[in-house]
């Protein structure tokens, strides 16, 4: 019996699992660690959204990331919303309006028209934009879209404000009040997007060299906002450019034909809807990539939908799940 004599035979090892068209699109769950498959698909995923150079000097913000910060802001205005409302409804309030009515009344200014100025406050208030019409109050980040106006009317994220890339070739006042309340501030930072990092890239490199410490690209633009955040996050109907791949992230295919085109809404917060919405998308990106099993995975996903429902429940339920929701600060 020779020793170079091998156990088994090497033509089982050049064999190939047939594969079935049918559950190709079938992913699994279960996270096995680094492989080159993996790899390979990070790579095509980069060439295809991304445009990564050696020389940027301005920081990356992913889609996610941007994702959460929506539900941070979201919830903690909403708590400081329904702490306002209850310091207003308090006696105390109603002192602080009777002592502003008395100032008129002391100084000479309307001591006849006290009635007047109650239904004009009354008027006021009721005249006073929703919380929908306005931003969010102390809103830690700042988020301009650089294309051209036209295209910012067909489409833009919610809460983001129109600064073409042209207003940077103006000597004079090239930025807008918002973005120098935003510039270097503390706890605040300036976003910057486009569809495909063309356009985003040269405005976020001209306003670091400016001095803007602060600013940041969102990884991707509208094209990886409709691959990973098809509904929830924009408003109008998103570009044909975008929708381009053969398929999105859940397997099915896109098609521009079937969405009609639609103007965007100028809104600066989001519905509970649009933010329950995210929440699902975000929920089904990270918990396949984080779990290590099944039963991880299922704990995971039944955590976040309960964390979601207390969120978005929050206005209802009282101050002690909100302060829960509020212990992770934006800033």
């Amino acid at each position: 019996m020779s020793l170079n004599r091998s156990i088994g035979s090497a033509e089982y090892l050049k064999k190939k699992i047939p594969k079935n068209a049918k559950y190709e699109h079938v992913k699994t769950r279960l996270d096995t660690g680094c492989s080159l498959t993996k790899y390979m698909e990070r790579l095509e995923e980069i060439k295809k959204n991304y445009r990564y150079r050696k020389d940027e000097i301005f920081k990356r913000l992913k889609v996610t990331t941007f994702a959460q910060l929506i539900l941070q802001v979201a919830s903690v205005s909403d708590l400081n919303e329904n702490e306002k409302d209850s310091e207003s409804h308090s006696p105390e309030g109603n002192s602080c309006s009777q002592n502003y009515l008395f100032t008129y009344v002391i100084s000479g200014v309307g001591e006849l028209n006290i009635d007047r100025n109650n239904q004009k406050m009354a008027s006021e208030l009721v005249s006073s934009p929703e919380p929908t019409d306005r931003p969010y109050t102390d809103c830690p980040y700042l988020l301009l879209d650089v294309r051209d106006r036209d295209e910012y009317d067909c489409c833009h994220i919610i809460s983001a404000h129109s600064f073409p890339i042209a207003m940077l070739s103006r000597t004079m006042n090239p930025y807008t009040k918002e973005v120098l309340e935003y510039k270097n501030a503390p706890g605040k930072i300036i976003i910057v997007y486009d569809e495909d990092e063309r356009i985003a890239s040269q405005a976020a490199t001209i306003m670091c060299e400016r001095g803007f410490e602060n600013l940041f690209m969102l990884s991707g633009g509208l094209r990886v906002i409709a691959q990973k955040f098809p509904s929830g996050m924009t408003t109008g109907s998103i570009p044909a450019s975008c929708l381009s791949s053969p398929t999105s992230s859940k397997g099915k295919k896109c098609n521009a034909s079937q969405h009609p085109a639609r103007a965007a809404e100028k809104r600066w917060r989001f519905t509970s809807d649009e933010l329950a919405k995210i929440q699902e998308q975000l929920e089904e990106i990270l918990i396949p990539s984080n779990s290590n099993s099944r039963m991880s995975s299922r704990m995971s996903t039944s955590s976040a939908r309960s964390t979601a429902s207390s969120r978005y429940g929050s206005s209802t339920s009282g101050r002690g799940t909100a302060r829960v929701q509020s212990s992770r600060s934006w800033k």
